[in-house]
């Protein structure tokens, strides 16, 4: 079912192009500090570094003097039926202030019920009910913060039967109704669509192109009967494709590859981020290459 675009914002977000980054994790503290290793630009866990102090902080500062970072929420719970929780984003505000991160992230999902949070980032129905109230949060939290955010994709494994709109045109609505931009996840898409059986191609095609600040790469496990989102080893070579059509499709964005689990030396970390920047240089050519 299509839906209605009357008085919605068609106008493209204003976000940089940072190049090819990668997550800011602990177990690389010390390549980062200590050996001197450079992505392009680092993606923070927000909720790490809500503390009044201590070393998740002082490596923060160290690597924000030095490149640019992104800051990624992973408990905002945007489409939850409970109150927005101001107090969170009020800390993530004073966060933000503090850091200047090239932008702020979070998922277009829901976790919390009942001030309980389930540590999970759980799909939505994709109706017009739906819809109206993920945008109310959404613009409620972007008066909050003070600044336009970045809406992700989730994987999913089970889907609502009354749905009446595909996940790519409840994730573009919301983004042109609630005015913000999309951190678009390639490999979400992908597991997703095998989970669904629909055309990640076509998801692609649904998004506008204006909205998209960030795409995201990452692995999964092929589970048989379905494929789980787990981002513990490399990017698969169906993902890798899939990256290349969003690279033809809204060129040179701002790309990162997730890694959280089985973690391998930062080395093959930025390797893998590098593939990003060759693949990106295969579509759209020299222009895109490096010249830092």
């Amino acid at each position: 079912m299509p839906v209605p675009s009357q008085g919605v914002s068609t106008m493209a977000i204003s976000i940089p192009y940072l190049g090819h980054g990668v997550g800011l994790r602990p177990t690389h503290y010390p390549a980062i500090l200590d050996d001197g290793l450079r992505a392009d630009w680092f993606e923070v866990i927000s909720e790490n570094f809500m503390l009044r102090g201590g070393r998740p902080l002082h490596v923060l500062e160290r690597v924000r003097a030095d490149r640019p970072i992104v800051m990624h929420g992973v408990s905002g719970s945007l489409g939850a039926t409970d109150p927005i929780n101001r107090t969170y984003f009020d800390e993530l505000r004073v966060l933000a202030a503090r850091f200047e991160p090239a932008w702020v992230s979070d998922h277009l999902c829901w976790g919390s019920y009942g001030s309980h949070y389930a540590h999970d980032l759980l799909p939505l129905p994709y109706t017009e009910e739906a819809l109206v109230h993920v945008v109310e949060r959404v613009s409620a939290v972007q008066e909050v913060l003070g600044r336009q955010i970045l809406v992700e994709n989730v994987s999913s494994y089970v889907a609502y039967a009354h749905s009446v709109m595909s996940e790519w045109e409840f994730l573009a609505a919301v983004a042109e109704r609630a005015d913000c931009g999309i951190l678009l996840d390639v490999n979400n898409i992908y597991v997703s669509a095998v989970n669904h059986g629909f055309d990640a191609e076509r998801y692609l095609a649904g998004i506008p192109v204006g909205r998209v600040g960030q795409i995201h790469l990452a692995g999964h496990t092929d589970n048989g009967t379905h494929l789980l989102d787990t981002h513990d080893h490399p990017v698969r070579a169906e993902v890798w494709d899939l990256y290349r059509s969003a690279v033809r499709r809204f060129g040179r964005i701002s790309s990162l590859v997730e890694w959280d689990e089985h973690i391998p030396p930062f080395a093959d970390v930025l390797a893998e981020s590098e593939r990003a920047r060759v693949a990106e240089t295969e579509v759209l050519g020299d222009v895109c290459a490096r010249t830092a």
